[in-house]
């Protein structure tokens, strides 16, 4: 059974239909989601992404958590991109080292936004929240969009990419780096997980690709891009905003603990403050760097902002006044150690009681050796294939 069919399962049900229905109406309040348990708040999440017209915001705990939920999303929802908005340091409270992937992820999430705010599903953490992005005006104002079979000068477009400080290779392989070759222009953008190549016939855009740095080969064909600098240090000191002001307004946020982001975001508050202030001692009390509360978010204010947000807690810890609770009748999977005649045991039993048993693997041969064993020690145990691998198993 592939993704879709297996989400179709859930999208038929009544209990999903009710939640569905409480988030196609928009309203600024909380609601709770209790009992799920294991993979079942990614396949729970995947299902209702696909029937209202929003974005989705997913805060997990940890950067850990985050992962694993978007790479579920990601089985579960095929073709869809599910983006990873990160922290832009290595290290959390380490505010002196960016990671360049990081920020790349950053600014396409922003880019995304701007382009399609009405279909985005993004997963995020505490740390990655704590910092604040440009504002929207900001992000139009500094991105340079090129589109086929328009004009386009290349003296202009290298002053444009000199200016926003990107490098001028033979090759490009990481963000902030353009090279020309004749009327070929490759440059890698921080808008995009993949550089861009244009090609010129004369002064018109004759194609749009992205390809691989390391192969050299073509990977999609597009119409239209958007070219944006480094906006963590290009644009330091550009006026900032927290990023729940940045998502739209109707953005569906899906909270695992609030208490544990708050306390969060006043550590990492904390950490820039006592930074700051060493920077402050070091240049002789010349403000050389924007304030703590211009660039990162206080417990205070994202109290605030959560107050005005749609908010579905899913995790076990509740804090926020619900208007409504939708409790599920799961649990977790059990262990089975490794033992064949366990899971066989286990699976036969809920069989008996009218469950279906769902098996997912990465690999089809994984499935077959798997059927293999079960017709060996019970014969009359069946399964349903899945064709995605997930986390962590569930009873539903």
């Amino acid at each position: 059974m592939k993704a879709e069919e297996f989400l179709s399962i859930y999208q038929e049900d009544g209990f999903v239909r009710t939640i569905a229905e409480w988030l196609r109406i928009f309203k600024p309040e909380a609601a709770r989601i209790k009992g799920l348990h294991g993979s079942l708040d990614a396949v729970v999440i995947a299902t209702l992404s696909r029937t209202a017209h929003a974005s989705h915001l997913i805060i997990c705990r940890d950067k850990e958590e985050a992962l694993y939920l978007q790479n579920d999303l990601s089985n579960l929802l095929g073709q869809r991109e599910i983006l990873l908005f990160p922290m832009s340091y290595k290290r959390p409270y380490e505010y002196e080292e960016t990671e360049n992937a990081n920020v790349l992820m950053r600014a396409e999430t922003l880019n995304r936004l701007s382009e399609h705010p009405d279909s985005q599903l993004i997963v995020t953490y505490p740390e990655a929240l704590s910092e604040k992005v440009i504002n929207r005006k900001t992000l139009a104002q500094n991105t340079f969009s090129v589109k086929r079979g328009e004009r386009l000068e290349l003296p202009f477009l290298e002053e444009f990419l000199h200016a926003y400080e990107f490098e001028k290779t033979d090759f490009v392989y990481e963000a902030g780096q353009f090279a020309i070759r004749g009327g070929i222009i490759d440059v890698f953008s921080f808008a995009h997980e993949l550089p861009y190549r244009i090609e010129l016939f004369g002064d018109e855009v004759d194609s749009i690709r992205t390809f691989d740095p390391g192969s050299q080969l073509s990977v999609d064909q597009l119409e239209r891009i958007n070219l944006l600098p480094n906006v963590q240090s290009k644009l330091i000191t550009e006026e900032r905003q927290s990023f729940l002001d940045f998502v739209p307004a109707h953005t569906r946020i899906w909270l695992k603990d609030t208490e544990l982001l708050v306390e969060c975001l006043g550590k990492c508050f904390d950490k820039a403050t006592a930074r700051f202030d060493a920077i402050l001692k070091e240049s002789g009390q010349t403000k050389i760097a924007l304030a703590p509360a211009e660039l990162f978010e206080t417990p205070e204010s994202i109290r605030r902002k959560l107050s005005a947000l749609m908010i579905l807690e899913f995790g076990n810890q509740y804090s926020l006044p619900a208007a409504v609770t939708f409790s599920w009748h799961s649990s977790g999977q059990p262990s089975f150690n490794k033992n064949f005649e366990i899971l066989a045991s286990n699976m036969t039993e809920l069989q008996m009681k009218g469950y279906g048993n769902f098996i997912s693997a990465e690999q089809q041969k994984q499935l077959e050796r798997l059927q293999g064993v079960f017709d060996e020690i019970q014969p009359g145990l069946r399964f349903t294939p899945l064709t995605f691998s997930v986390r962590e198993g569930f009873v539903d």
